[in-house]
């Protein structure tokens, strides 16, 4: 049982909101059983506070000057630190945002970066990015973000990236409730839990039969795999989506949409969403630990092996 209140503040930077959308869809648990359950005491969420601005603003003076403790620092959305390094694209009670997120970071116990946005930078950090908006502790997966490289929390840990486009609310969650239990947290190169970010969204894809016998769709809507023709990401991108769907009922994949890679810290990608690049018949950027003659000796193989009921399947109108 929790028995000591955690001071938990969410500020939001560049941000269109989705990853507090996602949250309000957490269910293991949900927000409200969440803040009861380990006593949180939420000192601001931007979009579920009902506190005057004035209190907020009063209670980031507390932080700042020792006075009260941060425990956990959530950031959503990227760091506007333009024009010319200023900030002053995104500001806060009339001082750049970035910089007052700055300083709340190295008071706080843990740094969350939930969504891509505010661990790498996310579409606001695209090319050209006249914003010059980046990532917590990363632009768009190289170390130069809003902080240094050798950061560390009062915890000893760097910023913890839960990213996501939006990110899953279970992951969220589930990572929230380890931080406040002091649970170890291994995280892997880019700062991701391990737990959430270490298998392929793939791995779950009800489309996977059609990969493995070289079954591919050529245009939306057909029966078959969506990553030779049609840009899925799901064999390179590590996420849950397929292992823990989205609101217990589905993902991208098994809507007949593709991974679109939103956990990477390069999303987005510079090139086309919809359309693999290939040089020949073979996809530039092959599933991750599959070597190119590999693949190629199997691409020639996979679809003579392919068993009649999966070609039914894809005859089917």
């Amino acid at each position: 049982m929790v028995t000591k209140t955690t001071n938990l503040l969410w500020m939001q930077a560049g941000a269109c909101s989705g990853d507090t959308m996602s949250l309000l869809c957490a269910d293991k648990p949900s927000w409200p059983e969440f803040v009861q359950q380990y006593k949180l005491d939420v000192l601001w969420q931007p979009s579920l506070s009902t506190r005057p601005m004035r209190e907020l603003i009063a209670d980031i003076d507390l932080i700042l000057a020792d006075k009260k403790p941060l425990n956990i620092l959530c950031i959503e959305g990227s760091l506007a630190l333009g024009p010319n390094g200023s900030g002053m694209f995104d500001t806060f009670n009339d001082r750049p945002k970035a910089f007052v997120i700055k300083e709340l970071a190295e008071k706080a116990d843990y740094v969350v970066a939930v969504g891509t946005c505010a661990a790498y930078g996310g579409v606001p950090a695209a090319p050209p990015n006249p914003t010059e908006c980046t990532g917590m502790q990363s632009s768009q997966g190289s170390p130069g973000g809003l902080l240094p490289d050798s950061f560390r929390s009062k915890s000893g840990l760097p910023v913890v990236n839960i990213s996501g486009c939006p990110t899953h609310p279970n992951t969220i969650i589930q990572t929230l409730i380890a931080l406040i239990n002091d649970y170890p947290l291994p995280l892997n190169d880019f700062n991701q839990p391990d737990a959430f970010y270490s298998t392929m969204v793939h791995q779950g894809c009800t489309r996977n039969e059609y990969h493995e016998y070289d079954i591919e769709e050529e245009q939306f809507g057909e029966a078959g795999c969506l990553f030779y023709n049609l840009g899925c990401q799901g064999p390179y991108t590590t996420a849950t989506c397929n292992t823990e769907l989205w609101n217990n009922r589905s993902s991208k994949t098994r809507e007949g949409v593709p991974c679109l890679g939103c956990v990477s810290p390069d999303f987005p990608r510079d090139a086309p969403l919809f359309k693999t690049e290939k040089v020949g018949d073979i996809p530039v950027a092959l599933p991750l630990g599959v070597s190119r003659p590999r693949y190629m000796a199997y691409k020639g193989l996979a679809n003579d092996a392919a068993p009649i009921r999966i070609i039914e399947r894809k005859m089917k109108p």
